[in-house]
């Protein structure tokens, strides 16, 4: 099958791999019909990672089941499924608590896996014609049969959830204002969740203009950072005292203000002067043990500059760590079918699987509009 395949830094190709097959009972085959390309597929494209050449990248996917394994109860060949980019058992410690991105069982000796992903297990990534799930009662979502918004539901896999996860983490309730760092789209996600819960004022801070607009489109204000410190914009239009919440949709690769320079930490530093004293942040962006391209000795190996004693001082509670698609993804499926939710707002192109290398140069130079990507490798 073709499938997108990593060569190295800054470089992927379409390539001929081996065809996924049954290897459990509990296994189904998709036809994968979309696939996007995540911020985080941008780590590893860049080098940024431990992530080696010949790694099939997409943990983004939708498709229709082809096959399904004896085991299989609750699915049928024909079946329109999204698959969480988590993959899980359903029955570890983690798994029964809810945290499915934690899975003790499908990685061993590590908390987690995914599709297509480094250290994350030795899962086919889906930005190919098809793919292998385990688990796959647990892990595939039925949807409604047809083509009918597809890339709303495609979404569903992680951007949508993990927005959303971003305001579970920060604890967002009615009535309350966020800022949230980052208008990429997960950070996109996580205002138009806050919008969704209820939250009375949206900040979106980033510097790219037409990522600011999309903000200013669903009803956020926009906050520039290239036009002065962000906490001071903010606290400019809050009497003062800063948002109740803040969600961190950026992660390692921050720039610096008005530099051309990454600074890791300065994202989370920028929320702790941003969020005003008891309040809380949720931070969804990644962070990595290691990173190979990092701008000193330290955040090499992931350790950061983080302003503790003032997180301390204002008593800011902070939940981390990567979403938990399946606490969400269900009810998030019937708010787009029910016209509650259009997620697919923040996609700017769909395109065929062979236009993959040339979508990922764009998306990571973040040229000709280019937000969120949804490949297609088959018809639906």
């Amino acid at each position: 099958m073709r499938a997108v395949v990593y060569k190295g830094p800054f470089e992927v190709a379409i390539e001929q791999v081996e065809d996924p097959r049954i290897q459990h009972p509990n296994d189904v085959l998709v036809r994968v019909t979309s696939t996007a390309i995540c911020g985080s597929d941008l780590h590893m494209y860049e080098g940024r990672t431990a992530a080696e050449p010949g790694i099939v990248f997409g943990h983004e996917n939708l498709g229709v089941i082809e096959e399904t394994g004896e085991g299989v109860t609750s699915l049928n060949k024909g079946d329109r499924v999204v698959m969480p980019f988590n993959v899980a058992c359903g029955f570890c410690k983690n798994c029964s608590a809810g945290f499915t991105g934690f899975c003790l069982t499908v990685n061993p000796g590590f908390a987690g896996g995914a599709y297509g992903y480094v250290a994350m297990g030795p899962y086919t990534g889906g930005q190919a014609e098809y793919i292998r799930v385990p688990y796959a009662d647990f892990n595939c979502l039925k949807l409604p049969e047809g083509n009918e918004k597809e890339t709303d539901f495609v979404l569903l896999a992680d951007i949508f959830p993990t927005g959303y996860h971003g305001n579970e983490l920060a604890d967002v309730r009615p009535g309350e204002s966020v800022a949230v760092y980052g208008a990429g789209p997960v950070g996109l996600m996580a205002a138009y969740s806050a919008m969704l819960r209820g939250a009375s004022k949206v900040f979106v801070v980033d510097r790219v203009a037409e990522r600011l607009q999309k903000a200013r489109e669903i009803g956020a204000i926009p906050i520039d950072f290239t036009q002065g410190n962000p906490a001071q914009q903010i606290k400019e239009q809050t009497g003062g005292e800063g948002t109740d919440k803040g969600i961190d949709a950026v992660g390692y690769q921050a720039q610096a203000q008005g530099e051309d320079r990454e600074e890791p930490a300065i994202v989370l530093n920028s929320l702790v002067d941003t969020v005003r004293p008891t309040g809380a942040l949720g931070v969804p962006g990644l962070y990595v043990p290691s990173d190979p391209g990092g701008p000193d000795e330290q955040s090499k190996k992931g350790m950061l500059m983080v302003a503790v004693g003032r997180l301390f001082e204002k008593g800011l509670r902070m939940g981390t760590g990567q979403c938990n698609v399946k606490r969400y993804n269900r009810h998030l499926r019937d708010m787009i079918i029910e016209d509650r939710a259009k997620p697919s707002f923040v996609v700017s192109h769909e395109l065929p699987l062979d236009q993959a290398p040339s979508a990922y140069e764009k998306f990571d130079k973040r040229v000709e509009g280019y937000t969120k990507v949804v490949l297609h490798p088959q018809a639906a």
